[in-house]
């Protein structure tokens, strides 16, 4: 869906169609793509390490779907927070940071396992831009556990209901944290480890069939899952002002209170969604000069200020 979202949204922006055959509105289009790279003939370099090459994609392609298990995506009870999530544990926002790292040794194994100038300088960049961001996204998210005071996703749901979201309480936070999850999801303006232009496609040059399927379902999944945790830190996750008044708890059915959380949190998600692609299809690439300056000598002591910024806040409040 995410696929099909980018090409009808972009061709919107440039004033085209987009795919309007496959399907109603060109629903099926990414099914038809996915058919036709299963049925490619997968091409591996003659020199590269074939072991490796074989696993980069896994690795870009399953973190970004195990991440997602721990995002509650809903509730069955407005006051308690009756936690709808795959996988409801205790320490989800360090589960993510853990597992989302993960993704950036997909990119520089892929890159470097091809055999390819193209693909290693893509390699490398991949994991030098996502370790410079990764600091940043670290440090911003200390200073919601410090307003939260907890670790769990649930928790900070619920202390964005009662006390507003993160996105009016803690904007600079918010600012920094969008910065960072579009150079973790090698995003436009972010894009340098593929930057077409320069390497050809960089990591994934020498990819081809379903194992360049792989890195790009991957890209999407990533895409739609930082969605998720942005919806989920900063915009309140499944709740929204006075909904419960629409939908009391004591008077509405758990499953009617479970439908209207998801559904309200699926709006905000797509909402997410819309401006990633918009922003892809608005800004042009920076030089990769700019990005590695702005990661290192702006975003993290940005970073940090909000961290003090918050400890002050916390202190008189």
């Amino acid at each position: 869906m995410s696929l099909w979202a980018e090409r009808r949204i972009s061709a919107f922006i440039q004033d085209r169609l987009g795919p309007n055959r496959v399907g109603p509105l060109g629903l099926f289009q990414p099914v038809a793509d996915v058919i036709k790279f299963i049925f490619k003939e997968d091409i591996v370099p003659e020199r590269a390490n074939k072991f490796i090459y074989n696993l980069a994609p896994l690795i870009a392609f399953i973190p970004p779907l195990i991440t997602f298990a721990v995002i509650p995506y809903g509730t069955t009870d407005w006051g308690l927070g009756g936690n709808l999530a795959i996988a409801d544990i205790g320490i989800g926002i360090l589960f993510i940071l853990a597992v989302s790292s993960i993704n950036a040794y997909g990119l520089a194994y892929g890159g470097w396992a091809s055999f390819s100038k193209y693909s290693l300088l893509g390699g490398l960049r991949s994991a030098a831009q996502i370790i410079s961001f990764e600091i940043a996204m670290g440090l911003v998210v200390i200073s919601l556990l410090m307003s939260a005071g907890s670790v769990n996703l649930n928790d900070m749901v619920l202390y964005q209901k009662e006390n507003g979201w993160f996105i009016f309480t803690q904007p600079l936070a918010f600012i920094l944290f969008m910065i960072t999850a579009f150079a973790e999801t090698n995003r436009l303006p972010f894009d340098m480890p593929e930057a077409e232009s320069e390497l050809v496609g960089g990591y994934h040059t020498e990819y081809s069939g379903l194992k360049f399927a792989m890195f790009f379902m991957g890209e999407y999944i990533a895409m739609a899952t930082m969605s998720a945790i942005i919806v989920t830190l900063f915009l309140g996750g499944w709740s929204f002002p006075w909904i419960e008044t629409l939908f009391p708890s004591g008077s509405s059915s758990v499953i009617v209170i479970a439908i209207v959380s998801i559904t309200v949190f699926m709006g905000k998600v797509t909402a997410m969604l819309f401006f990633f692609i918009w922003v892809r299809w608005t800004l042009p690439r920076i030089r990769w000069d700019q990005l590695m300056k702005q990661g290192w000598k702006i975003l993290i002591p940005l970073a940090l200020l909000n961290i003090v910024l918050t400890a002050v806040f916390k202190f008189i409040w």
